[in-house]
Formats: C-alpha cells, sequence, structure tokens
C-alpha cells in the first residue's frame, strides 16, 4: 500500500454504526484521566454490547469500571437486558443503553455513562488525534479468525477526554487521553466451532495471517517454550499504552497455548497517528503471574515483550498497578467452558525503542487485560527447556496437571554424558499458590 493510501482514515460512517443482526459487536472506551479540582487520577473502561444468535436470543449489556488510582480501589457497574438490542440510529452513529450513550462523527464523539449503582455519572468529549486502524488492516483488510467464525477490530489509540464527572452530589472537570474500540462479527465464545457458514472465510482469513507471521519471524531453537491450556487460542492478552511522548501502541496476543515465548499475534506501534507499523515477530515473557481460583487459570499482572520489524526493536514492560477487576461471563449451556474471563487493571510500561541508529526511552500509562476462555479442565502446562551446546545436548519435560492433580519432571540428556532423570508427585490443590 502506498503511503499516501495509509494516512487516510479507513473508517467511514457505515462502519461506526451497528450491524445488526451480526452474532456480536460491542464499542469500549478506556480512558486516564484527572478531575481537576481535587487533582485525582482515574481510569475508567465502559463497554456497550449487543448480541443476536436467534430471533429469541437477543441481549445487550452496558459494562462499566472506575479505578481510583489515589486509594487503589475500582467500583463496577454491570447491567444486562435479555430481548433487546442497544437503541440505534439508522441516520448516524448513536447507540445507547438506558440513558447512556455514545454518539457523533470521527473525530468527535460525546458520551454519557450513568452508574446507578455508585451513584457515577460522566459526561464526555472524545476528539480523536489520530487515525483510526483495523487490526491487520494491510493483510486482511482488518478481518480475524475466532473458531470457525470471524470478525472486525477497530480502534482509534489516542483521543483527547474533557468532560466532568459527578460522584454522588459532587461534580469535578475532568482532562485525559483515552482509546475507542469498535468490534462486531459472527463468532462465538460459548461455542466458537459453531458458526459452519463461514468456515470458508475463516480458513482464507487463517492462511494469509500465518503466511504473514511466518514470513515476518525468524526461527530458532529456543532456550524454553512452555504451552498450557491456560493460554488456550479463544483467550489472548491485550494492553492499551499511551508514552509520554505521545507514541501509542496495542497488543494483542492470541495465545494459541504458548505462555511463554512467540506471540501469536501483532503489536500495532504509531508515532504520530497516522502510520501504523504492524509487528509479527514479538515474544513475551511473564514476570509475575496471579491464580484464578474460581476458575483454576494463570494470568499476569506484569509481562515483558520485545518486537522486531526489519530494523525496529520495542523492548517493552508492563506491570498492572492496582488490583485487577476479574470480569466474568459465564457460559452455561456450554459443555466445555465455563465462561469468559477478563482480568482488567491499569498499569504502567517503560521500555525502549530502536530504530536502528537511535534509541529512545520509553514509559508511560497502559491498560492491561489478560482475557481467558475458562475450561473444565483447568490449568494444565508442559514445558520444554533445550540444553544446547557448548554446554550440552539434552531436553528437559516439565508437566503440570490440575485436572490430573500430577506433576512429572523427565529431563533426558545426550551429551556430554548420556542421562536420564525421571520424577513424579501428585498434586496438593490446597497448596496451589492463590
Amino acid at each position: 500500500m502506498k503511503k499516501q493510501e495509509k494516512e487516510k482514515n479507513p473508517w467511514t460512517p457505515e462502519d461506526e454504526k451497528d450491524h445488526f443482526p451480526c452474532t456480536l459487536e460491542w464499542w469500549a472506551v478506556e480512558c486516564f484521566f484527572e478531575s481537576l479540582e481535587d487533582k485525582k487520577k482515574w481510569s475508567l473502561k465502559t463497554v456497550l454490547n449487543e448480541w443476536f444468535e436467534r430471533k429469541k436470543d437477543i441481549g445487550s449489556i452496558f459494562n462499566l469500571t472506575l479505578f481510583d488510582e489515589q486509594s487503589g480501589k475500582h467500583v463496577t457497574y454491570f447491567s444486562r437486558s435479555d430481548n433487546k438490542k442497544l437503541n440505534t440510529s439508522k441516520q448516524r452513529f448513536e447507540i445507547q443503553y438506558e440513558d447512556s450513550f455514545i454518539k457523533g462523527t470521527y473525530p468527535n464523539y460525546e458520551m454519557f455513562f450513568n452508574d446507578k449503582k455508585n451513584n457515577i455519572k460522566l459526561n464526555l468529549k472524545y476528539i480523536a488525534e489520530s487515525f483510526p486502524h483495523w487490526i491487520s488492516q494491510d493483510i486482511t483488510d482488518g478481518w480475524l479468525p475466532m473458531g470457525f467464525g470471524f470478525y472486525r477490530y477497530g480502534f482509534i489509540p489516542k483521543n483527547q477526554i474533557s468532560g466532568t464527572i459527578q460522584l454522588n452530589d459532587k461534580k469535578f472537570n475532568i482532562q485525559g487521553k483515552g482509546y475507542f474500540e469498535h468490534v462486531w462479527g459472527d463468532f462465538f465464545y460459548d461455542n466458537p466451532l459453531s458458526n459452519i457458514l463461514g468456515v470458508k472465510k475463516t480458513i482464507s482469513l487463517y492462511l494469509r495471517l500465518i503466511k504473514w507471521w511466518l514470513n515476518n519471524r525468524k526461527f530458532k531453537i529456543p532456550n524454553s517454550i512452555t504451552i498450557g491450556t491456560d493460554n488456550n487460542p479463544f483467550g489472548y492478552d491485550w494492553a492499551w499504552a499511551l508514552f509520554e511522548n505521545g507514541w501509542t501502541i496495542f497488543y494483542g496476543n492470541s495465545l494459541f497455548w504458548f505462555m511463554d515465548g512467540p506471540a501469536v499475534g501483532n503489536l500495532i506501534f504509531s508515532k504520530d497517528g497516522k502510520r501504523y507499523i504492524e509487528f509479527g515477530d514479538i515474544t513475551f515473557h511473564y514476570n509475575k503471574i496471579e491464580y484464578s481460583e474460581n476458575y483454576d487459570f494463570f494470568y499476569p499482572t506484569e509481562f515483558e515483550l520485545t518486537a522486531k520489524h526489519g530494523k525496529e526493536i520495542l523492548n517493552l514492560k508492563f506491570k498492572m498497578t492496582q488490583k485487577n477487576r476479574e470480569y466474568v461471563s459465564k457460559f452455561p449451556k456450554s459443555k466445555y467452558w465455563l465462561g469468559l474471563v477478563i482480568c482488567e487493571a491499569p498499569g504502567i510500561v517503560e521500555g525502549f525503542y530502536f530504530d536502528g541508529n537511535t534509541k529512545v526511552k520509553l514509559t508511560g500509562v497502559a491498560k492491561i487485560e489478560p482475557q481467558r476462555q475458562a475450561s473444565i479442565i483447568g490449568h494444565n502446562t508442559l514445558k520444554i527447556d533445550f540444553l544446547k551446546p557448548p554446554k550440552g545436548v539434552g531436553v528437559t519435560f516439565d508437566f503440570e496437571s490440575h485436572f490430573l492433580q500430577k506433576k512429572l519432571l523427565l529431563n533426558i540428556r545426550f551429551a556430554p554424558f548420556p542421562k536420564i532423570k525421571f520424577d513424579f508427585k501428585k498434586i496438593d490443590k490446597a497448596k496451589i499458590k492463590k
């Protein structure tokens, strides 16, 4: 694609509006802001969501999480309406759940969110400071596969925010920066392999993305690799970061069972909000993990990644700075999946960018959201360590299964001296690290 074509807004007014009766669609708002009168810092996420599976299975949701970064506490609001979609307009982009709404046309949006449980009202004006971008825009025109289904994922990574927040009877003026996304398609979280009619398009998307991923990676035998059921392909690691110098990134890792090593996703980087670069050669490592006791999986609260694109390198460390909110969408009708769990929290990011000549130090704020599709078999992992010359030649298998309540370690060394070591233990679930 030519340079001047990349610097055009890829969203049309039709892209912004709803696409009912697609299976699932949502609009999400993330932001960091300050209440000016008392100088408090806040982080907000809201989601307006609707779905259509059949004529008798229609619904919508309004979901809000507000983090008080001074106290380290957060409040949540969740409201669901069965048998009713969001109120929308055919003439313009306007979506509404009860009295909460998002409306406007790029680059100007108005938003009102009413948390009736905690008596919080937010009036926001969003002014986009960057072009929208579709994930895999230059690879699949922004379409992504999910199971046998497919969806389109667009976002605006940098927006100027102003407005007011009302907490009980007190109203404050606010200013900050935010992120806005719109996703829609025909896919199911609770039954991801059910969309047989979409299989032809889905296979084509998988093939194009796999080709792009392979072409962007340099393969070598790693020192270690870990795979696990926690990181099955229907979950992902998600982060949005806004650096102090105005640069932005979007990170989405589709996991594919990897719990350490190559990321099966992309990192989308922009300096000016007009030109975007999609990094495909990414490796990641979890520095700290937390256990979800109710759904038996681990997820990262601190992680680092290295992304490469030609001579360009991004090395970044993400860290949650508050106790996260676990948002759970249960799947009572599913035989294998327990539900979808999103573990969200505000955080910080630091690292560097290298363009082949100059290294630029990066610091900023980040919203971090590991999403996991929890299964009935819980946490199970296999770590493989490779012993390579000049230290020797060998391989170690470290297997752990909460489902089987077993832990197995097998070490095979071929050089410099052949050796086999085997260890087998039973796991006491009561002693699992919380």
